[in-house]
């Protein structure tokens, strides 16, 4: 049975990233009817930033060279090292449970959001393996940031989603659906590029599709 982890991270309820990735995993359930899907909301329940209590985990692990997940829970040993287990256990779950996992994201100060920057941490321990997964990222960015685009070498978000992938989870199935120049929709100063940001909206539908 195919399983889907679905995560949103944008601080709006109506945004762009949420809309494409709403919209794949609608494909996605319609292609899978007895899959499994699972749904958090990072900014409406965000996950708590890592404390000293998951550095100490992950030093054990570490210093033990555990690199199986499912033997991370031996790390844990004190009250405080519970506190940080209990926090990370059920999203680690999720991910290693999951087949393709689904991130709606949009672009914040040329990076990620705090909120998926978090949950991140929270999941990430060394020489960890995700591989045989597949991850999808829906974007939405304010401006233009693709090859070519005189902003293309402050794209910190799709980059560092691409390189810490790779090369810590070791995932090689990224792919990425993206609309930009969304800020055209509001600033008077972009309204001559509306019509790109409407062509690029309808790729990234048409992709999802």
């Amino acid at each position: 049975m195919s399983s889907l982890l679905h995560l949103d991270a944008s601080a709006r309820r109506a945004s762009f990233s949420r809309r494409l990735s709403h919209g794949y995993a609608q494909a996605w359930r319609a292609r899978n009817p007895g899959g499994r899907y699972v749904y958090r909301d990072l900014a409406a329940d965000p996950v708590p930033h890592i404390g000293e209590g998951w550095t100490e985990l992950c030093d054990h692990v570490l210093r033990h060279q555990i690199t199986e997940i499912r033997r991370y829970r031996e790390a844990v040993r004190t009250q405080r090292q519970r506190e940080a287990w209990d926090v990370l256990e059920p999203l680690l779950d999720e991910v290693v449970d999951a087949d393709e996992v689904l991130i709606g994201t949009p672009m914040y100060n040329f990076s990620i959001p705090s909120a998926l920057k978090a949950w991140i941490d929270q999941i990430t321990f060394p020489r960890m393996s995700l591989a045989g997964r597949s991850f999808v990222v829906t974007s939405a960015r304010g401006g233009a940031y693709g090859p070519g685009t005189p902003r293309e070498a402050v794209d910190h978000q799709e980059r560092y989603l691409r390189d810490f992938l790779k090369g810590h989870f070791d995932v090689e199935d990224v792919r990425f659906i993206t609309v930009e120049l969304v800020n055209a929709t509001l600033d008077p100063a972009l309204a001559h590029l509306r019509e790109q940001h409407t062509a690029s909206l309808a790729a990234a539908m048409r992709e999802l599709r």
